[in-house]
């Protein structure tokens, strides 16, 4: 009855269109869960993100959860997540996606999941790793270990957003490092991420895994968006 009440003082909204949620939703609406553009990548090896990696880096598997518009509810979901502090959405959709990513082939074993890393003083700038929470969901999902302090930015490298594809990659290089690499052999890693557009972020993070011995490496995002 408390919550209930309170609920009529401090509705909990949809993160993707701001109405009201009723019992049992949380963060998005039943409504936005079902119209939000979801990529089906985990049915198909050959996907155009899981190409984006071809001749660049060997990647097991690849798949966005859904198609990143400009404008669109998945973008506001982002932003939501990203700048203003929402963590619970990168945790709701971490699972999600992660129950998904459970019964596909593509995904199985998966031992470790690996947030892509913040530098250290940008941590403290934003308070939270966007990447981290949704990351702590992948693995509830997926069955795994979410890992948090293994994989590491060593350079703060400036904003990738307005980028070419060429700077964007080499602005990551020699960016991440690998805490007691020894954890990770023979292991499937599962790289975690919230928006794939180039791929050079999880490009270099997959180049220093690849260093350990018989590391696979797998990649999971919220959402990819189309590249320039």
């Amino acid at each position: 009855m408390l919550s209930d009440f309170l609920s009529l003082i401090y509705p909990e909204l949809c993160y993707a269109c701001g109405k009201g949620l009723v019992n049992q939703e949380r963060c998005i609406c039943t409504f936005c869960k079902y119209q939000l553009p979801q990529t089906n990548h985990y049915r198909d090896r050959n996907n155009p993100i899981s190409k984006l990696f071809w001749g660049r880096v060997n990647i097991h598997s690849a798949a966005a959860y859904y198609h990143f518009e400009k404008g669109g509810k998945v973008q506001e979901l982002i932003h939501q997540l990203k700048y203003k502090g929402h963590e619970d959405i990168g945790a709701v959709l971490g699972a999600s996606f992660g129950h998904v990513l459970k019964k596909s082939a593509m995904y199985e074993g998966i031992d470790i999941v690996l947030p892509v890393p913040l530098h250290p003083r940008r941590l403290k700038q934003r308070g939270y790793n966007q990447s981290e929470s949704f990351a702590r969901g992948l693995a509830k999902g997926v069955g795994a270990e979410c890992l948090t302090d293994k994989l590491c930015r060593i350079v703060n490298t400036t904003t990738q957003t307005y980028r070419s594809r060429f700077d964007r990659w080499s602005n990551m290089q020699s960016v991440f490092g690998v805490r007691s690499p020894d954890y990770f052999d023979g292991a499937h890693v599962l790289l975690a991420d919230d928006v794939i557009t180039t791929g050079s972020t999880l490009e270099a993070c997959a180049q220093v895994l690849h260093m350990v011995p018989n590391v696979k490496v797998s990649i999971a995002a919220i959402a990819s968006a189309k590249t320039s």
